[in-house]
């Protein structure tokens, strides 16, 4: 009779820290170009709900924690970036040089390239057997 040990391993605390650096990012560039309702706009927030939710499904080293809370706080963090870019655009022009217009979508690039290598790097590292 073979037994199998279980270990309750905690939930993985950095699981998709590099997709919420590019939500931000993406709330924040949402929040700039936020002017008046438009198709845009409506593609910019779908595009902002699939990238709260569809990194859950992105494979990881330890166990997931629970969707509901995880979402919750990804959406969180969406909304203040939205915020923070509705805030950012009032401030152009007169607190801060218009050039800076450009700083968030360079930070959204830069950032979705650091999240693209890191989940590349992820999937084809090599894992050795026991």
């Amino acid at each position: 009779m073979q037994t199998t040990r279980v270990q309750n391993e905690p939930p993985d605390r950095r699981f998709a820290v590099d997709t919420t650096f590019v939500l931000f990012f993406l709330a924040l560039e949402l929040g700039l170009s936020m002017t008046e309702f438009c198709v845009a706009n409506i593609i910019s927030l779908l595009t902002l709900a699939a990238f709260v939710t569809v990194p859950y499904l992105l494979p990881a080293v330890g166990e997931k924690p629970a969707f509901a809370g995880w979402a919750f706080g990804r959406t969180l963090i969406a909304l203040f970036g939205v915020a923070l870019g509705f805030a950012f655009k009032q401030s152009l022009g007169g607190v801060l040089p218009e050039a800076f217009r450009f700083l968030p979508m360079t930070l959204l690039i830069l950032s979705s390239m650091m999240s693209c290598y890191m989940q590349l790097f992820s999937m084809m590292r090599f894992r050795l057997v026991k």
